[in-house]
């Protein structure tokens, strides 16, 4: 630091008036304002996953369940699960922590955001906590009811995009095409955990 401050004292006494502003501070960069997304009272205080987002938390809970499945079926050495395992698996991947998921805005859209899904865009506010944790559980809960913990492990254990097409895709999955909400995310990367 004391050469930088002597070079620009020599400069000064060399120059004369002018050298002053080469020794300046550089000008800061501008200041960038990203606004937190507008919820609406549904988004804000529902208990329920609302409409348009349910599509992008069937993803979300899917990744989380075919995470949490691989983690248990490579701790057994790849080896088929048993039921009892398998049920406790699926019980544990519903009641984990959804802290990382929220809501963010994407060219005036609401998405969910977390692990598993596609984050779209760099430079925006997600609106993580409150109320999305309870509502992914939840959602999870009613896939462990509507199929049964036998054949989501089913649909887990043929691999690819099947579980994904149970919960989310099938007649009555929130992606279903011709529901709100029903467009898909890209598949994510399955490392983002």
């Amino acid at each position: 630091m004391r050469p930088v401050l002597a070079a620009c004292l020599v400069l000064s006494l060399l120059a004369g008036t002018g050298a002053e502003e080469l020794c300046e501070d550089p000008p800061a960069a501008p200041a960038r304002s990203i606004a937190a997304p507008q919820l609406s009272p549904e988004e804000r205080l529902s208990p329920h996953m609302p409409e348009a987002l349910r599509c992008d938390a069937c993803h979300a809970i899917a990744f989380q369940i075919e995470e949490q499945l691989r983690k248990a079926e490579g701790k057994m050495g790849k080896k088929v699960l048993s039921e009892s395992d398998y049920t406790e698996v699926l019980e544990r991947s519903c009641s984990k922590s959804w802290e990382s998921y929220g809501v963010q805005e994407l060219n005036g859209e609401k998405r969910l955001t977390g692990p598993g899904l596609l984050r779209q865009e760099p430079m925006s506010v997600a609106v993580t906590g409150g109320p999305w944790p309870g509502r992914l559980s939840k959602m999870c809960l009613g896939y462990m009811g509507e199929w049964g913990e036998a054949q989501i492990y089913e649909a887990h254990r043929r691999g690819g995009d099947t579980l994904r097409e149970l919960l989310c895709h099938g007649e009555k999955g929130p992606c279903a095409s011709g529901k709100a909400g029903g467009l898909a995310p890209p598949k994510a990367l399955q490392n983002e955990l």
